[in-house]
């Protein structure tokens, strides 16, 4: 590593024709000369041969810039491509555990540790760095939101209650027939919205191609078919057996904004979360399921998840359900009671 820098990073405005930033070669903190030349010919590829878009390369700048601003202090000087061949797989799992103390994310972790990746991938194609160090870090893996779903009497009265919002009966009966299918048989929007009339769900199971073009059978409760026949019987449009089963009000394939700008104008009225949404019915469906008895795997078939790792994220949102239950029911947690014994129980 060289004793003093020949280039610094900068952080200034872009200069007029640069390649989405401004180079390596003015600016912030020292870096060796050939690597401020590698970092600026990477910009470059990124910018004119792969054409990415500015937002994405500035994202890039600032993972590299925040990179090699750690390395500097990290290594004690100013950070050349000779340092760069040398890092182990430490040196980069140091990076990632100081942005983690700074409140990074796991999924901007996972974000900086791409473009390293793709900077060092850069580098090795040219013979001026191996990239074995970033690629034995594991990408962090960013936490999963758990499913939201109803309470069973909130999913329930937004059923029952969205026929309501419609100056137009048979309007109304397709909103309700859509909504119960979607708890009832715990379909996306998108797998109801695609069935046609000739796959009308009046029967005893209905099958559903889902993801990746992957069919299912679920069966169809009669609630689901007495909705759908109720709508059936007061829609003034017929498109053929071929045609769509929920149709918009000028005869097309119903679109799925419609549907969510009806939930949410319901759950404005009914004073419903925004997590209250079409989908937010299927994830009611699993967890009332799961809740009720219903085993995982069974639970998997009907929502046609390709993991059971997927559909196990309902038992964390029923546990969590339930100890919120036992919070607030319990005579010990409702009092605070540590130890002793409960007079309730002498």
């Amino acid at each position: 590593m060289p004793a003093a820098a020949g280039a610094c990073l900068s952080r200034e405005a872009d200069p007029p024709g640069s390649a989405g930033g401004a180079p390596f070669a003015a600016g912030a903190f020292p870096v060796a000369d050939d690597l401020a030349i590698a970092a600026d010919a990477w910009f470059e590829n990124i910018a004119n041969e792969r054409r990415l878009a500015a937002n994405t390369i500035e994202a890039y700048r600032h993972d590299l810039t925040g990179f090699l601003a750690f390395l500097a202090g990290h290594l004690g000087g100013p950070p050349d491509l000779a340092a760069l061949a040398a890092l182990r797989p430490a040196d980069v799992r140091a990076w990632l555990a100081l942005r983690s103390t700074r409140g990074y994310e796991r999924s901007s972790n996972a974000r900086a540790l791409a473009s390293l990746r793709g900077f060092f991938r850069f580098l090795e194609r040219r013979g001026l760095a191996p990239a074995a160090a970033v690629h034995a870090i594991r990408t962090p893996r960013a936490k999963r939101p758990l499913p939201r779903p109803l309470a069973e009497n909130d999913a329930v009265e937004v059923v029952h209650s969205i026929a309501g919002l419609s100056d137009e009966r048979w309007i109304g009966l397709r909103d309700a027939a859509l909504l119960t299918l979607l708890y009832g048989c715990g379909l996306r929007i998108g797998e109801a919205l695609a069935l046609d009339r000739a796959a009308t769900p009046l029967g005893e199971t209905l099958c559903i191609t889902g993801k990746g073009g992957k069919q299912r059978l679920v069966p169809v409760l009669p609630v689901v078919r007495e909705a759908v026949a109720a709508y059936l019987a007061a829609c003034p449009l017929d498109p053929g057996r071929e045609g769509p089963l929920f149709l918009g009000a000028r005869g097309a394939r119903l679109d799925p904004a419609v549907a969510q700008k009806q939930v949410r104008r319901l759950r404005v009225v009914l004073g419903l979360p925004e997590t209250a949404t079409p989908h937010a019915l299927r994830h009611s469906f699993a967890t009332h399921l799961l809740a009720d008895g219903g085993d995982l795997r069974s639970i998997q078939e009907l929502l046609g998840h390709a993991s059971l790792s997927t559909t196990q994220r309902y038992t964390e949102v029923d546990s969590g359900r339930l100890l919120a239950i036992h919070r607030s029911a319990h005579p010990r947690a409702r009092r605070g009671v540590r130890g002793g014994p409960d007079p309730a129980a002498e």
